[in-house]
């Protein structure tokens, strides 16, 4: 986020402060208790067991002693069941309190009063045996919690604060044979006072603030020596990735009361390894493992983790066991992945990653989690593969760092992350004044530290994982630094550490290599291609033109009749889907240049399609000017992260996709951009120019850039032969489009093709442009956006005559998946292209079938074209129906056609 953003602070609990008073009436008086779930641990020394489920209420309406609530048998009447990872608000939504806070301003209802106390969670789970040590393993307590087991406090609050720290509780003295109970007296979250997780300008904050518990309470089985923070540090040889040397570490902790002698063995793969120790009572010792002691550590021909499209995601596993006089104590496990990350700042101070020695773009979005933190692996998996099928390679992510199966699932599909912590609250208080999160106390200094160490260790065996940035709007001053550093040494950290996202500097990282200068509301496409603020030079770590104002089925699912009449026809209006802030409440900024450019729009869907249009040419441009420049010899582009790449409700601005995984203009222009071998046109020189971001050079091409009036009339064309460009993201430059062409309307269609050397076509784009172009005040540039004083003329697009499009579809599934496959044609009989044709993949009732992949789609086709496209989606989110394909476009007429 950038600084002048924390102004907004203040509209935040502002709004906030304007739903504490209202009554909450009726949920928290039932009087019968919620079901008993019971969680039942294992007795296998080096188990762990996740708690199933808790019953949660508020502190208000429990007046009984901590020991009787986390005591079994207590009968928690009234109480309401939560998952295993909940926020209070999570659970009050699961269990029907409140209706869907996504729809119009619901959430706004929500009385913010009842989550300033704190709320109880307790949860029970049996023991088969005492024989074992038991310990409780937790993090993701938002914001602190008192901890009781079986009617004893074994933690405090001030103990267990912070969102990110990690604990781990021996009580092994207080657990039975039989049911146990563990209790959490979870204090209110404050991200401004507290270490934990905040939303500043993203969505309207949660009224809980996210209090609660967000990722799985372990309880842990051992004997008396526990193995803990198991891992593998890789040295891969680069840049002949020939060999790889593994050093394996752990810590061997005796637990019991005198000494003890334990053997320590393990496995990766095939190679075996084990080293006996002895351990004073309570002593703990590092345990390791290097090539110079298992030779079978160096390997030869690794097997080498690659980013999605630059190789494969190969995994090693490591296990480990330690057994006293035989008999095992504890077991450990981890997944890891043999790569190498560099980062250097190139000549002009950007930040250039280098993954196992070869040079990449970084081309991401920043990611949001769920508003309410709830964790759902299908539908966070849906939007990973979205984010390939875009083309991108990373995912970026300030502050909310997800459970471990995030980065599981990154590490499976080649996802690159940027994890760091988040702007605009506590966590960089201490360095921006105290406004708006409050400077740290003494306290603040070794929770921060405890965070970062606890992170590091969960993260450093991804190999998905590239940097932390220990900053985001603002570098850490020397004394948080180094215990970020000394936290991430300790730790074994094996990749580059940035300072922040910003231009900002540390006193031991030095220079970030990256720029936070959005920007964050509209700007024309012609201004990603300026060598300056945010256009496409260096490492843009947060950045887009705002506003991706969604389809016209999403719309319809967040907001009511009304709001839907103000959102077309009243641009000052404020709009409670796009942010607190008083900077992007309102949507003028973007329905000036949509009508200045486009027209007015006639109605919803004529401003929906509008929209539509307008987001696919700048989404497209930003991508494919960053894309451009990366290999220039003078101020290349390092990286762009598109701000953002998803949104955690539903949202009018920063998403490429928007809450129920439709996509529309953002998305296929993004993934327009990202094709593999691209031809694109530049907005500043009018080149024509092809980027290859595979690794293998192509020659033999073809390029050919044709104009069009509106009407279809051709008014220029040009092909050049043998065009080649080199792998990697280079890129070749084909030809210049003429500066001025005879006969040419104010509005335009320029349609650019590539064809390999056998005469097939590998890539086509079609872009409307204007003789007049976009003009922008550089001179006046905010920290959010560049005004422009005449926009391009577009509006002649509205003079395209209508055009029919026939469609004739199939549909093939395969186990639990489908596969719909539709042949468009422009049957019209004149000229004129039918432009952005979009089909949507719908249900019986016309609803959209979502998550869906489609090969493209916003297509545009000349008279007599045809295009076969494809759409791979889940059987079962047909729910039984047949699948139809609703075909519209800028001038094709809406129809729907059976695709059984």
């Amino acid at each position: 986020m950038n600084r002048q953003r924390l102004a907004t602070a203040a509209v935040v609990l502002g709004l906030l402060g304007s739903l504490a008073t209202s009554a909450w009436a009726g949920p928290h008086d039932r009087e019968t208790a919620p079901p008993r779930r019971v969680t039942s641990v294992s007795s296998e020394p080096g188990s762990t067991t996740a708690l199933t489920g808790y019953t949660i209420q508020s502190t208000t309406k429990v007046s009984d002693p901590p020991a009787d609530i986390s005591s079994p048998g207590y009968p928690a009447t009234g109480w309401y069941p939560a998952g295993s990872r909940s926020t209070v608000l999570a659970a009050l939504l699961a269990n029907g309190v409140y209706p869907d806070p996504f729809y119009s301003t619901n959430q706004q209802k929500i009385p913010k009063g009842d989550f300033q106390v704190p709320w109880w969670y307790r949860s029970d789970f049996t023991v088969a045996d005492t024989s074992e040590r038991t310990y409780l393993d937790l993090s993701g307590v938002i914001s602190a919690a008192d901890v009781y087991v079986d009617g004893h406090q074994v933690a405090t609050a001030q103990d267990v604060t912070g969102a990110y720290t990690h604990h781990e509780l021996d009580v092994t003295s207080l657990v039975r044979s039989g049911t146990n109970t563990v209790a959490f007296r979870i204090r209110p979250n404050d991200p401004d006072k507290n270490l934990t997780m905040g939303w500043i300008d993203w969505l309207q904050p949660p009224p809980d603030q996210n209090m609660g518990i967000v990722r799985d309470v372990l309880v842990r089985r051992g004997g008396p020596i526990a193995l803990r923070d198991a891992h593998v540090v890789t040295r891969l040889d680069v840049p002949s990735l020939a060999s790889a040397d593994l050093t394996v570490k752990a810590q061997a902790r005796n637990d019991s009361g005198g000494p003890a002698t334990t053997t320590v063995s393990g496995s990766i793969g095939t190679t075996t390894f084990e080293k006996t120790l002895t351990l004073a009572a309570h002593e703990t010792k590092t345990v390791s493992f290097t090539p110079s002691d298992v030779p079978a550590l160096h390997l030869t021909s690794p097997k080498v983790w690659w980013p999605a499209g630059m190789g494969g995601q190969p995994l090693y596993d490591l296990k480990l066991t330690a057994s006293v006089s035989g008999t095992v104590s504890d077991t450990a496990q981890q997944t890891f992945g043999i790569r190498d990350v560099q980062a250097p700042l190139n000549s002009d101070g950007a930040r250039q990653y280098r993954i196992n020695g070869r040079r990449l773009l970084i081309k991401g979005g920043g990611w949001s989690p769920d508003e309410f933190l709830r964790w759902d692996r299908t539908y966070v998996e849906d939007r990973l593969k979205y984010a390939l099928d875009l083309g991108l390679n990373t995912i970026r992510l300030e502050g909310h760092l997800e459970p471990d199966e995030f980065f599981d699932l990154a590490d499976r599909y080649g996802i690159l992350t940027l994890p760091g912590w988040e702007c605009c609250d506590k966590w960089e208080g201490q360095v921006n004044g105290g406004e708006p999160g409050d400077k740290w106390s003494a306290a603040d200094y070794p929770v921060a530290k405890a965070s970062m160490a606890a992170e590091a260790a969960r993260l450093r065996d991804h190999p998905s994982v590239i940097s932390f940035l220990i900053g985001s709007d603002f570098a850490p001053d020397a004394t948080i630094e180094k215990n970020y550093l000394d936290a991430l040494k300790a730790a074994d950290w094996p990749v580059p550490v940035v300072a922040a996202a910003s231009a900002n500097s540390s006193p031991q990282l030095g220079s970030s290599g990256m720029k936070m200068t959005g920007p964050y509301d509209w700007v024309p496409p012609d201004y990603w291609y300026a060598k300056r603020e945010g256009g496409a030079t260096g490492f843009n770590s947060e950045t887009s033109a705002g506003p991706d104002i969604p389809t016209l089925d999403t719309l319809r699912r967040m907001m009511t009749p009304a709001e839907l009449d103000t959102l077309w026809k009243n641009p000052d209006a404020k709009q409670y889907h796009r942010s607190p802030s008083s900077t992007f409440g309102t949507l003028k900024l973007y329905d000036d240049a949509l009508t200045g450019r486009y027209g007015a729009p006639t109605g919803l869907a004529d401003y929906v399609r509008k929209a539509q249009l307008a987001q696919y040419e700048n989404v497209r441009a930003q991508f494919e000017a960053y894309e451009r420049n990366a290999t220039d010899s003078s101020k290349p582009s390092t990286g762009v992260v598109y701000w953002m790449f998803n949104s955690g409700w539903t949202s009018l601005h920063w998403q490429l996709m928007d809450r129920y995984l439709d996509q529309g203009g953002a998305y296929f222009g993004a993934k327009k951009a990202n094709e593999p071998l691209h031809v694109q046109y530049s907005y500043d020189d009018r080149s024509v120019v092809v980027v290859d971001n595979r690794h293998t050079a192509a020659s033999g091409l073809t390029a050919r850039a044709t104009l069009f009036n509106p009407d279809g009339t051709q008014t220029y064309d040009k092909s050049v032969t043998g065009v080649k460009v080199s792998g990697d993201g280079a890129h070749s430059t084909a030809l210049t489009l003429p500066a001025s062409v005879t006969g040419p309307a104010t509005t335009y269609l320029a349609r650019l093709t590539l064809s390999d050397s056998s005469g097939k076509e590998v890539s086509r784009n079609v872009y409307w442009l204007s003789t007049r172009p976009d003009t922008l005040d550089w001179a006046r540039t905010d920290w959010y956006y560049t005004p422009t004083t005449s926009y391009a003329d577009l509006k002649g697009l509205s003079s395209m005559a209508q055009v029919p499009v026939s469609a004739t579809a199939s549909t093939d599934a395969s186990g639990d998946t489908a596969t719909t496959t539709v042949t468009l044609r422009n049957t019209g009989s004149g000229k004129t292209p039918a432009l952005f044709t979009d089909v949507h993949l719908v249900d019986a009732q016309g609803k959209p079938v979502l998550p869906v992949e489609w090969s493209d789609n916003e297509v545009a086709l000349w008279p007599g074209e045809t295009v076969t496209l494809t759409a791979t989606y889940r059987t079962a989110d047909l729910h039984g129906s047949v699948p139809r394909l609703r075909i519209s476009g800028w001038n094709t007429p809406e129809r729907t056609v059976p695709a059984a």
